[in-house]
């Protein structure tokens, strides 16, 4: 996609009212019981992410002469801009600092057009790339992999372990899909148990946790556990496979429950070309800022019991988990899911066109509808 082309502008309009609208459903205590609170506090941290970085590539295309997304698949900006993104924030103070301060610029930028009456397209891309530079320096952008952080913590009264909620995000580069994971760990390990777990089996107050916490809990873990995310975050890997894969690479944790939200396709009329019938769709909403469709999918994995450790003379196995797979479900087969849900968001506009073309039964089949009006959602409609 061309900087100079219209629909570079159009896109950027379009994504940033999907993820405003996203924040809006989220933020919205009436929606459902599809998201506990803390769950979608913690996917919002997520989006403003994205959000950040939205700004970060607006401002980019004000210097660099192209800016490419997928429109054939997510609909989403593709990888190399995401990689891009991460290199700058590294190199950002070091090229600021080479950089006329903004307020010299826009002075000499004045002085340009008073003296040669034309327009200083030279200074203008400097200041669009210190306008960059300074956003990717004060903001936190979404990277290819986003490091856990510890973000609850309880005790499970049952075995009196203590029980962590840890969250995570990447941005998978083959199908160009964001996700973020949540999940509820249980932690064995006799150092937290001594150190976070009273005598009476509950959580230890006297122990001053300063949420979140950046990192797994246990310190012992906390560096494994980083190098097991960037392991295994692929949009590939089925939630399952990554808990199971977790649950034999850590003998005393223990994945109770995991859930990937997976946000896209995205589908934004005359830009996007994911579905046919869909953009063309979109292309008759009259405002472009409502012609889009978001769409996202959560997933989930529980352990549906816990195979007890076997000690032995001569060998021992750890605890493991059985994770249960809904097989009377062939899509959560596919996924390798316990559960899950497909959402939809879209302007009230979009919605009225999407079904007065007789389609909105056959594209939303599947899925919860959220309609955006103004500062409303309905949903279930």
């Amino acid at each position: 996609m061309n900087a100079i082309e219209p629909s570079v502008g159009q896109y950027f309009q379009t994504v940033r009212s999907a993820f405003d609208g996203l924040e809006l459903y989220l933020d919205d205590v009436n929606r459902g019981q599809s998201m506990k609170d803390l769950t979608a506090t913690l996917i919002m941290k997520y989006v403003e992410r994205l959000k950040t970085s939205l700004g970060c590539w607006e401002n980019k295309i004000g210097f660099m002469d192209h800016f490419r997304i997928s429109r054939a698949e997510s609909g989403f900006p593709v990888y190399q801009n995401v990689l891009e993104l991460e290199i700058d924030r590294k190199s950002a103070p070091e090229r600021l600092s080479a950089l006329p301060e903004a307020a010299k610029l826009r002075a000499e930028m004045v002085d340009f057009i008073l003296r040669t009456k034309a327009f200083p397209e030279t200074l203008q891309s400097r200041m669009a790339e210190r306008l960059y530079l300074e956003e990717v320096v004060k903001g936190d952008v979404f990277s290819p992999v986003i490091l856990p952080e510890t973000s609850a913590v309880t005790v499970n009264p049952e075995n009196q372990r203590p029980s962590c909620i840890v969250n995570w995000a990447a941005f998978d580069g083959s199908q160009t899909l964001p996700m973020i994971y949540i999940a509820r760990i249980e932690d064995s390990s006799e150092n937290m148990a001594r150190m976070l777990v009273t005598r009476d089996g509950t959580l230890n107050t006297d122990i001053d946790i300063p949420l979140p916490v950046g990192g797994f809990l246990n310190p012992e873990l906390a560096a494994r556990f980083d190098d097991f995310v960037i392991r295994n975050n692929s949009y590939a890997l089925s939630p399952v496979t990554i808990a199971t894969n977790m649950d034999k690479d850590f003998p005393t944790l223990h994945p109770k429950q995991m859930r990937r939200v997976v946000l896209g396709p995205f589908y934004s009329a005359g830009i996007t070309e994911n579905n046919a019938t869909i953009n063309g769709i979109l292309s008759r909403v009259k405002k472009p800022e409502n012609a889009w469709l978001m769409t996202w999918t959560v997933q989930e994995v529980f352990s549906k019991k816990e195979i007890p450790a076997q000690k032995g003379f001569f060998s021992s196995t750890p605890a493991t988990q059985e994770f249960h797979i809904d097989t009377t479900d062939l899509e959560a087969s596919r996924m390798g899911v316990s559960a899950y849900e497909k959402h939809a968001l879209v302007p009230h506009e979009a919605y009225t066109a999407l079904y007065a073309s007789g389609e909105a039964a056959s594209i939303f089949a599947g899925y919860k509808v959220h309609v955006i009006s103004g500062n409303q959602v309905t949903s279930e409609v």
